[in-house]
């Protein structure tokens, strides 16, 4: 059998390795002179910079993507930060900015600025609605009607900007539960040593050595498709046959690949649904230092901040990263839909708010990326993702399109191929 796999982000790396070690022959496509997508580093003086993730497994060691890796053989240290998470917080009660300072709140005592009638329904509330969660609703208008207090809408909106690049008021309650129900069981962030590239790397080494082959600067154009199966891609004006494709590039995306009046049961539906999916967007802002500005391994959540969300410096559990003496630190804030047209501003607020949170200490604005349309920070939003499946029974969809229920980020990504992997009846 043989599986093309159409893009060598994550979700393509994890599938080709996945398949070639189930006896496939694999190959792999990607468009870009490099490997990995949004998921590899750039080396930036001297730092080992990201392309688009911020050198961070939301679950560390303990997570989906790590499971899924030592089933795979790729060999990576994951390291989990101490503390997980930390919460910034102006000193003085009743502050909504930084300006009288601040303080640091664990991440484990986020209850503490409740009220303690708050505080009791938010435990009631957590542990009946872990294995039934409600549905039907956004995050926000769930707490609007159980726990309406300032507090709830600010930390909410700093953890799913940081974990989603949403507001509370776009993600689906049950996909919020799915997260927090997940924090319980697999626990906190940590870095793979050597960045995202660590990964990809070791990736790559498992697709070549079971003979896999991946080509760079190599765009699949089009699908070869005959009695609604696909029986190979095109790419630069020649044509590559396969019994299955998996796609790394988004529903929208495959969709168009596949064209219109094919006769296909259900692909007027797919295409329209995949073209209305909003993809998620936002701004990272990379700063060198040479002393920690956070000092710690974890997530800093700022939920006082005007745009940031949150902030992790990588270099104080993997000094390599960064050349020797400075430190890396990487903050991260969701652009909503309705910001998407002036950026400029949006990075700007970003930097001021970069400004007060680090009020005091010195450091260098090393590179800001921002993520929005054909590199998105998801293809899909969280708990819209449209799972594996295509109207084509031998075409498939992984990546940050098709996450499993529950999934921050990568970790998602990882669900989405272990559940495609099943659909293929691989173990």
């Amino acid at each position: 059998m043989k599986a093309i796999i159409i893009g060598s982000g994550l979700g393509g790396l994890l599938s080709a390795a996945k398949l070639s070690n189930a006896g496939y022959e694999v190959e792999v496509f990607e468009r870009l002179p490099i490997i990995g997508g949004r998921f590899t580093n750039i080396p930036y003086k001297g730092f080992q910079l990201s392309t688009g993730a911020l050198h961070m497994l939301p679950h560390g060691p303990s997570g989906p993507l790590a499971q899924l890796l030592e089933e795979i053989g790729a060999n990576v240290k994951i390291v989990r930060g101490k503390p997980v998470s930390v919460i910034r917080i102006p000193r003085k009660r009743g502050d909504t900015d930084y300006k009288y300072g601040h303080k640091d709140l664990l991440f484990e005592n986020f209850r503490t600025p409740f009220t303690l009638f708050n505080r009791i329904k938010l435990i009631y509330y957590v542990i009946s609605t872990r294995k039934n969660p409600p549905s039907g609703k956004s995050f926000e208008q769930w707490c609007k009607e159980h726990i309406d207090q300032d507090w709830t809408y600010r930390i909410s909106d700093s953890f799913f900007g940081w974990a989603l690049s949403l507001k509370a008021a776009d993600v689906p309650v049950e996909e919020a539960f799915a997260i927090i129900e997940n924090l319980y069981h697999f626990g906190g962030p940590g870095v793979p040593m050597g960045g995202c590239k660590a990964i990809t790397d070791a990736l790559t080494g498992v697709i070549q050595s079971n003979g896999g082959k991946i080509h760079t600067s190599s765009e699949v154009t089009g699908l070869k498709i005959e009695n609604g199966n696909v029986k190979g891609v095109l790419v630069n004006g020649e044509e590559h046959l396969t019994d299955i494709v998996i796609s790394d590039i988004g529903h929208a995306a495959t969709s168009h690949m596949i064209g219109e009046n094919t006769g296909i049961t259900g692909m007027d539906d797919y295409a329209h649904t995949s073209d209305n999916l909003k993809p998620s967007a936002g701004i990272k802002i990379c700063l060198s230092s040479d002393k920690p500005l956070i000092g710690h391994g974890g997530v800093l959540l700022t939920p006082y901040a005007r745009r940031v969300n949150g902030i992790n410096e990588v270099t104080n559990i993997d000094p390599e990263l960064a050349p020797e003496g400075k430190h890396l630190t990487m903050a991260h804030q969701c652009v909503h839909w309705k910001d998407m047209d002036d950026l400029e501003n949006e990075i700007e607020l970003g930097l001021e708010d970069l400004k007060d949170i680090f009020a005091g200490k010195e450091y260098e604005v090393l590179l800001i990326q921002s993520y929005s349309n054909e590199w998105p920070v998801n293809r899909s939003p969280s708990g819209a993702d449209l799972k594996n499946k295509t109207p084509i029974p031998n075409l498939y969809v992984v990546g940050d399109g098709a996450k499993g229920k529950g999934g921050i980020e990568v970790e998602g990504i990882a669900l989405g191929v272990k559940n495609c992997m099943q659909e293929l009846m691989i173990k």
